[in-house]
């Protein structure tokens, strides 16, 4: 409830596992309760790691899908950080280049996950994206999942970012798109809004998670305008770091336009 800290955190030691997150380099944590269908980020300067540990190694073990679903959280810390309103050299930096690191080796690490020189370089995208959150933070994408997710806790985060990206980062190119040009360069694509989609559906299909359908998680049309109000309610600072003003009723677009 917005209350201060009590009690100083202990000094935290992050050791990745896997390669999504982006935690062992920013300061945020994710707490869902279940029984208010509620899924909130929370972090201060407290919460930043004093010590981190990366190595590949330790994710050599993780599953194809969770791998790409991983990956995936991964790119929209950079992409979002890259089109927030508090975006900066720094964290452009940071941004473009775990771009086109997740963009070239999270196909490698999906297909063959002894793969241990994609794993280190996906592992590496994921310590820079975290670095994004540090410097700049997501936008309203990670509202709208975490609504998704806060009522089918079941649903994969990552899962859910894909589902609906190509939607929302549809109706968000307008306001940026020579932002989204430089993204779908570092991707490898035509300099481009087209570009930066296509190639986002073309790293989908690379990694096996194009045919994601909202419905084998549960999420259901009728629900979508709850959605939206809990995108809002829960987590609606992100929308006032977005450079185009989402309504719920875009909200609700957008779910409409993932949905299969």
């Amino acid at each position: 409830k917005g209350l201060p800290i009590p009690n100083k955190p202990l000094p935290i030691v992050c050791i990745t596992t896997t390669a999504g997150t982006g935690t062992e380099a920013d300061p945020w944590t994710v707490i869902t309760k279940e029984d208010t269908q509620e899924k909130i980020g929370f972090g201060y300067k407290g919460t930043f790691p004093t010590m981190s540990i990366v190595d590949p190694e330790l994710m050599l073990s993780v599953p194809p899908k969770l791998t790409a679903y991983q990956g995936f959280d991964a790119l929209f810390h950079a992409v979002e950080g890259y089109m927030a309103t508090i975006a900066s050299p720094m964290g452009d930096m940071f941004a473009l280049q775990a771009i086109e690191y997740i963009a070239k080796y999270l196909p490698r690490a999906v297909n063959n996950g002894d793969d241990l020189e994609a794993r280190a370089y996906v592992a590496l995208a994921n310590t820079y994206s975290g670095f994004v959150e540090t410097i700049s933070c997501c936008t309203s994408e990670h509202s709208i999942e975490h609504a998704l997710s806060a009522f089918h806790p079941s649903l994969p985060h990552g899962a859910g970012l894909i589902m609906i990206s190509w939607a929302y980062h549809e109706a968000y190119a307008p306001s940026c798109p020579e932002r989204y040009a430089r993204v779908a360069a570092a991707m490898g694509q035509e300099a481009s809004v087209d570009g930066f989609l296509n190639g986002l559906n073309k790293l989908k299909e690379a990694c096996g998670v194009d045919k994601l359908k909202m419905s084998e998680f549960g999420i259901t049309p009728d629900l979508f305008d709850e959605y939206a109000r809990t995108a809002f309610s829960t987590m609606g600072g992100l929308f006032e770091l977005d450079r185009c003003k989402f309504t719920p009723a875009d909200v609700v677009s957008i779910l409409e336009k993932s949905y299969s």
